[in-house]
C-alpha cells in the first residue's frame, strides 16, 4: 500500500528518553516491513495515525487534528515497560501519507465559492485510504488502533471493518455530537450518515451528546430509528456516580456483535480539540469507559479523533492519548 508510511525503529528512537535501569515502551515496540507480515505476527493490535485536518476544516472546525498522531507517539514511546505495560501485543505500523492532500487543501482559497466542496473531494480520497487499510488489518485478524484526524475518518473505519467482516458493524461513539449531518460534501460532521447510507453501519449509539449542539432534525431521525440511540450529557452529569453504569448499559446494546469504538476528544471537558468545550467528561471517566470496552471481545477497532494540540499543550495532550492507548491494549 503505497500511501502508507511504514515505520521502522529509527522513526521513534530520537523521541525515547532512556534512563539506566528502566525500559521504555518504544524500546520494545514491534514493527513490520510489509502488511503481509500481519498474517503470522502474534501481536493483537496495530497502531497507526491519520495526520490530517481537512475533514475538520470542511466542517467549519478548528484545524490542528493533523498534529495529534505525532504528539501521541512521542508520549507513548516514553511510558514504562513494567508488569502493567507490555508492548509485545502491539505493532507500531506507521501513518497514512496525507502530505499531498494536506498541501492541496492549503492551496484552496477560502473565498472560493466551491471551497467546502473541494475540501470534501479531498476527504473522499482520505476515506478510500482509511477504509482500505482498516479492511486489510481486520481481515488479518488484528484490531486497528487509529489516532488522529477529524471524525470524518469514522466513515473509512466503519466501511473498512464492514468489508473485512462482510457484514455491517455496530458503533459506540463517545461524543458531544452525532456526526449525522446531511449527505452534503464529505466532512467531519457526516461520517456516520455516509456509513448508514452505504449500509456499513447497523446499530449506532452516541454517549454524552450535548443538547446545545444537536439539530432537532437529527434528534427526530434518531427517535424514528430503532438502530440509532443516544444518551445526552446533561442527564448523565446529574448523577455522576452512575455514568460508568450508564455507559455499560449502552455498551451491552452495541457489544453483542462486532462493533467499532469511536472516541471524539470534543467529549472531554476543556480538552484541546477541534470543538473544545468547557463541559464534558473527565479524563478519568474516559479511561473507565475504555477499560470496559477493552474487555469486550467483539470490539474490532478503536479510533481516537479530534484532538487538536498546540505548542503550549502538546505534552499534556500526548500524555492523555497515551493513557487511552495503553488502557485499551492492556487487556
Amino acid at each position: 500500500m503505497k500511501e502508507l508510511k511504514l515505520y521502522k525503529r529509527p522513526h521513534i528512537d530520537r523521541y525515547i528518553s532512556r534512563r539506566k535501569g528502566e525500559v521504555k515502551f518504544g524500546e520494545k515496540l514491534n514493527f513490520i516491513s510489509s502488511l503481509n507480515e500481519l498474517d503470522h505476527h502474534p501481536s493483537k493490535f496495530v497502531l497507526f495515525g491519520i495526520p490530517e485536518d481537512i475533514g475538520v476544516r470542511a466542517n467549519h472546525g478548528k484545524p490542528g487534528t493533523s498534529q495529534a498522531w505525532s504528539i501521541a507517539i512521542k508520549a507513548l514511546v516514553n511510558i514504562q515497560v513494567n508488569r502493567f505495560n507490555d508492548p509485545k501485543d502491539i505493532i507500531l505500523l506507521g501513518e497514512l501519507d496525507c502530505d499531498e492532500l494536506m498541501e492541496k487543501a492549503s492551496w484552496i482559497d477560502e473565498s472560493d465559492p466551491n471551497y467546502l466542496d473541494k475540501l470534501g473531494d479531498l476527504v473522499r480520497q482520505i476515506d478510500i485510504l482509511v477504509a482500505n487499510l482498516v479492511e486489510i488489518i481486520i481481515s488479518k485478524g488484528k484490531i486497528p488502533v487509529i489516532i488522529g484526524g477529524g471524525h470524518n475518518n469514522a466513515y473509512g473505519n466503519i466501511k473498512g471493518a464492514a468489508k473485512a467482516l462482510k457484514e455491517p458493524v455496530n458503533v459506540i461513539n463517545i461524543d458531544a455530537h452525532t456526526d449525522l449531518r446531511q449527505l452534503e460534501h464529505r466532512h467531519s460532521g457526516n461520517g456516520f450518515s455516509y456509513a448508514i447510507e452505504g449500509q456499513y453501519l447497523r446499530k449506532y449509539s452516541v454517549f454524552g451528546l450535548h443538547k446545545n449542539y444537536t439539530p432537532e432534525y437529527i434528534f427526530e431521525e434518531m427517535d424514528a430509528s430503532e438502530n440509532l440511540n443516544f444518551r445526552v450529557a446533561e442527564d448523565l452529569f446529574k448523577k455522576p456516580g452512575e455514568v460508568a453504569v450508564r455507559f455499560g448499559e449502552e455498551l451491552d446494546k452495541i457489544g453483542n456483535a462486532k462493533f467499532g469504538f469511536e472516541l471524539d476528544c470534543d467529549s472531554i471537558s476543556d480538552f484541546p480539540s477541534s470543538a473544545k468545550s468547557p463541559s464534558g467528561f473527565s479524563i478519568n471517566e474516559l479511561r473507565n469507559f475504555i477499560d470496559l470496552v477493552s474487555k469486550n471481545e467483539n470490539c474490532c477497532y478503536f479510533h481516537i479523533c479530534e484532538a487538536a494540540p498546540d505548542e503550549d499543550n502538546a505534552s499534556q495532550v500526548g500524555k492523555a492519548l497515551s493513557y487511552f492507548i495503553s488502557d485499551f491494549i492492556r487487556y
